[in-house]
């Protein structure tokens, strides 16, 4: 139990590190979606924008986090894998900087963006690829508090200068007309503080994070670098085809809506409200998965290995699923608190996909392990490139049809094709011995509970039924795994 007591310990840092920020970023949305900051529509246009930041920055990492792990567990020098994974990072970076702002106009023009805020854009992306090794060494040497400050305290400075920004420094201007103050205040900049708050966090995170560069040895190991260029390239087109079907939706939405510029913005700016209620399933997802990652690569040599993997995939969905059921039980609840303009709800109806969407992501991220110690990385790669087409072509039949609802049944359908695909397949390479029985009755049941609670109108009015649901489902799940919850409390 000593394993899982150190697994779990891991995960519950990597967590609070993930949650705390996210959880910050809870009073965001209530601050973005307040019709005196923004309006739906120039929330939608803050969403396109965040979708191509989401796309650039797996371009930009071109899957060199992960490289990173898997040489640094197994390498004999790893200040040369540090060094190595630091200085083409730092290359690249210098490169697309250069090159972005050449060519600033161009990409203004091609996403239909301001130019304006096209280069805060690209300053965001710089300094958050030049971190990813800094904070990947900190998780690697297994200093997870460490990692947790550093994450907690970028967001609060975010969080911060937001609040100062978009509610403070308007006021402050007015009250003060002839300070500083007033100088730094910008009438409809609402969106460009959004982004400039952005740049400000990142900058001090690299900032915190710069002495990695000082101390480090510049040597640059080429043999090793094309076999973690090889081992990271498949994973770089996988996180392409990931970021695709995370946020591509909205950018798809902008160019295939065939409505007025302004309602396909309100609409994009619903739906991306709304399925942020789904945020509890991703920071769990999230969460886990930056405790698992190094914990897989540093016990694939355990005798008990793949028996390990199948008892942390059965916690894992049994967490999920009742995520999943809570979340889903009181959406209703949840949007008054965090989204605070009626008028994006009207997008509520894909909740309930969104947040199953998100929890098949997370298995299928735990089945992958196989793929990751097998380093067969190029089969998760076409995986993920199934995914993407998937996403694409639903959403290019369905949007014009169902608008936003199209785009959520592309995202389920995509995520639970590559989840079935990855347990198929991994049976076949790395078998491991899911308790498939269990599995699929804790996520079954906790779908049909969730769909009759959320769908079911006089359900969803009352709350009893829910209510009894969430009662009924953790004392099945009591009575299954009896023995293993107990010895977990007790320690043994």
């Amino acid at each position: 139990m000593n394993l899982y007591k150190s697994l779990f310990k891991q995960t519950a840092i990597y967590g609070l590190a993930t949650v705390l920020p996210r959880m910050f970023s809870f009073i965001l949305v209530p601050l973005y979606t307040d019709p005196k900051v923004l309006n739906v529509e120039e929330y939608g246009e803050v969403s396109i924008i965040f979708s191509w930041l989401v796309f650039f920055n797996v371009v930009l990492s071109y899957g060199m986090e992960t490289s990173f792990f898997r040489f640094f567990s197994k390498s004999n020098d790893t200040e040369k894998v540090v060094s190595t994974s630091t200085i083409s990072l730092f290359w690249s970076s210098i490169t697309f900087l250069g090159i972005a702002l050449l060519f600033r106009n161009y990409f203004a023009a091609i996403t239909k963006i301001d130019v304006e805020y096209i280069i805060y854009t690209i300053w965001i992306l710089v300094f958050d690829a030049l971190v990813i090794i800094p904070f990947s060494k900190i998780r690697a040497e297994k200093r997870p508090i460490y990692y947790a400050i550093i994450k907690i305290g970028s967001v609060a400075v975010n969080l911060f200068l937001n609040l100062f920004f978009l509610l403070w420094l308007p006021k402050l201007a007015v009250q003060f007309p002839d300070s500083f103050i007033s100088t730094i205040f910008f009438k409809d900049f609402q969106i460009g503080y959004i982004f400039v708050a952005n740049i400000i966090a990142s900058f001090l995170t690299l900032a915190v994070l710069s002495p990695n560069y000082f101390k480090m040895n510049w040597s640059f190991d080429k043999e090793l670098w094309k076999k973690m260029m090889q081992y990271s390239l498949p994973v770089m087109i996988a996180g392409i085809a990931f970021a695709i079907n995370e946020t591509f939706d909205r950018i798809l939405l902008d160019n295939f809506l065939n409505l007025p510029d302004n309602e396909v913005k309100a609409q994009i700016g619903a739906y991306s409200a709304c399925y942020k209620l789904a945020l509890f399933m991703t920071l769990f997802a999230t969460a886990f998965r930056l405790g698992i990652e190094p914990f897989f690569f540093s016990h694939a040599s355990n005798e008990n290995a793949s028996k390990t993997y199948a008892e942390i995939t059965k916690f894992f969905v049994i967490f999920g699923s009742i995520i999943l059921l809570v979340v889903i039980v009181f959406a209703d609840v949840l949007k008054i608190i965090i989204i605070r303009d009626s008028s994006f709800w009207e997008a509520m109806k894909v909740v309930p996909l969104i947040i199953l969407a998100n929890f098949f992501l997370g298995i299928y991220n735990n089945l992958s392990v196989w793929y990751k110690l097998t380093d067969k990385t190029r089969i998760g790669m076409y995986i993920s490139i199934i995914g993407a087409i998937i996403t694409l072509v639903l959403n290019l039949l369905l949007i014009p049809m169902w608008s936003y609802m199209g785009s959520a049944i592309a995202t389920i359908s995509a995520y639970g094709t590559m989840m079935l695909i990855s347990y198929y397949l991994g049976n076949k390479y790395y078998p491991i011995p899911y308790d498939m029985k269990k599995i699929m009755s804790y996520l079954g049941i906790s779908i049909l509970l969730s769909g009759i609670s959320f769908y079911v109108p006089i359900f969803r009015e009352t709350y009893i039924f829910g209510i009894l649901a969430i009662l009924f489902f953790g004392y099945f799940i009591y009575r299954n795994e009896k023995e293993t919850i107990l010895k977990i409390i007790k320690r043994k």
